[in-house]
């Protein structure tokens, strides 16, 4: 009897392990469309650019009045807690409102949050139907415009992409964004 228990007790701990793999996040497997965007200091960042690097995205605009300042604080904290924890790793905001949100714009917006632009990118250049194709492809979320208010429907996820430019993971950037387990994976892609 010892012997079974034993030998039942061995094959869990090796499907354990199996499951755990590397370590590495694995949630999703999309892969980031091309892009070459102007960033808020009207410079050409492209998924080129990114390549060989880990990278967290999300979507904001700069007259949102609902869910953008409160993902944008929470973006702002990730990156201090980046900084504490001595990771490195770039953000990039997209904004899903092009003809409103030009680089000065999105630069006077992300200041606000006390944003450092070393490793924190907000991107803008390009048409509504663009952003709305380039974000459904790459993130699987899709954007809207609600004529009544005059806003942009988005999604507020943290997207980790890692440097290969595929999107492994996503996370509430809205309410209990998990910061330890963003780093935590940040870490285990960097290895």
């Amino acid at each position: 009897m010892k012997r079974i228990v034993l030998t039942g007790i061995l094959i869990l701990a090796m499907l354990a392990a199996a499951g755990c793999g590397n370590g590495k996040p694995n949630q999703l497997n999309y892969t980031v469309e091309p892009f070459a965007f102007t960033n808020q200091d009207e410079k050409e960042i492209s998924l080129a650019d990114l390549k060989g690097s880990v990278w967290v995205a999300n979507l904001i605009f700069t007259y949102c009045e609902t869910v953008c300042p409160v993902m944008s604080v929470n973006m702002a904290e990730l990156q201090q807690r980046l900084k504490s924890a001595n990771v490195d790793a770039q953000l990039v905001s997209f904004s899903v409102d092009p003809e409103h949100d030009d680089p000065s714009a999105l630069r006077s917006y992300l200041g606000k949050f006390n944003a450092d632009f070393s490793n924190w990118s907000a991107l803008t250049g390009y048409e509504f139907d663009a952003i709305k194709t380039f974000v459904l492809r790459s993130f699987k979320a899709p954007i809207a415009k609600d004529e009544a208010s005059g806003q942009v429907i988005h999604g507020t996820s943290f997207y980790l992409v890692d440097q290969s430019g595929t999107v492994v993971a996503k996370y509430d950037g809205l309410e209990n964004t998990p910061y330890e387990k963003i780093i935590k994976d940040i870490k285990a892609l960097q290895r």
